[in-house]
């Protein structure tokens, strides 16, 4: 796995270099560390950033590749990481602002989750071991992939991990052809019965199914974002993975907001999957 870490040398890129320790170890490529600066003059401080940046990852992550670009610094992150062919981009976010302003506006780690080629961790909040996961998979798309993603990134850390399936059932799945008995169900049910969300779950079990991952399915009710974000305060996770959706018109507008708001007001690390 090709991994890029973005950092500007502040407390919030320090996260972001820790957090990362334990998906860089086993990896099998050397990460590459990144910083941007709007001048060439400004490279002596581009040089102490990332001898700041490899400090903090040795001596788990002996080998970095360190890596400097001059200009904006969302546009060449993602330059960067479409360029480089990276699997995985890892970059911090402050929660000095409120969750309104970032939401409106948009920080550095958000806007580089929505524009980057590749996925995307937001590390912020609790940043510390990842033994449990989050997966939160709609069926909007690929969920597979999410599956698959997920245990390439769990077979990567240390320990044995938790991970939950989680589906949401809210009025905006339930069209022609969902009763309210499966709105109603639980998790056995809806497999048992062979539903389209007891199929996605399933799935994503059998995709999990490997040493080192302990998988398990829940479903809750009710509207998506405040399902996610209470979920993941509940299980007290490490670490939430959500979908990127690739939908066009006014679906791709509703389904990237749905995205927006989970990444800006979850409270812990964040993994936008593409």
């Amino acid at each position: 796995m090709r991994i890029l870490i973005a950092t500007n040398g502040s407390v919030r890129s320090e996260m972001a270099l820790r957090f990362s320790k334990q998906l860089t170890r086993r990896a099998g490529k050397p990460p590459t560390v990144l910083t941007v600066v709007q001048r060439d003059a400004d490279r002596p401080q581009a040089d102490a950033i990332l001898a700041r940046a490899q400090e903090l990852l040795t001596p788990d992550v002996p080998v970095v590749i360190p890596k400097v670009r001059i200009g904006g610094v969302i546009d060449e992150i993602v330059r960067e990481a479409g360029e480089g062919n990276y699997d995985l981009v890892i970059v911090g976010e402050s929660r000095n602002r409120s969750p309104v302003a970032r939401l409106l506006s948009g920080s550095t780690a958000v806007k580089v989750a929505e524009k980057a080629p590749c996925s995307v961790v937001v590390a912020k909040g609790k940043a510390g071991p990842v033994r449990r996961i989050l997966l939160c998979n709609s069926g909007a798309e690929y969920p597979s992939a999410l599956g698959r993603f997920t245990a390439q990134l769990a077979n990567q850390l240390d320990a044995e991990e938790e991970v939950t399936v989680l589906h949401v059932m809210s009025q905006m799945s339930a069209g022609p052809g969902v009763h309210g008995q499966q709105l109603r169900a639980g998790v056995g049910e809806l497999i048992t019965e062979r539903t389209p969300e007891g199929k996605l779950l399933e799935a994503d079990m059998e995709i999990l199914e490997q040493p080192g991952i302990i998988p398990r399915p829940k479903v809750r009710r009710g509207l998506v974002v405040d399902e996610i974000l209470a979920e993941a305060k509940a299980g007290d996770y490490d670490l939430v993975v959500i979908g990127a959706h690739r939908n066009e018109g006014w679906q791709r507008f509703l389904l990237d907001d749905l995205a927006r708001k989970i990444v800006v007001r979850l409270d812990r690390p964040v993994l936008v999957l593409r």
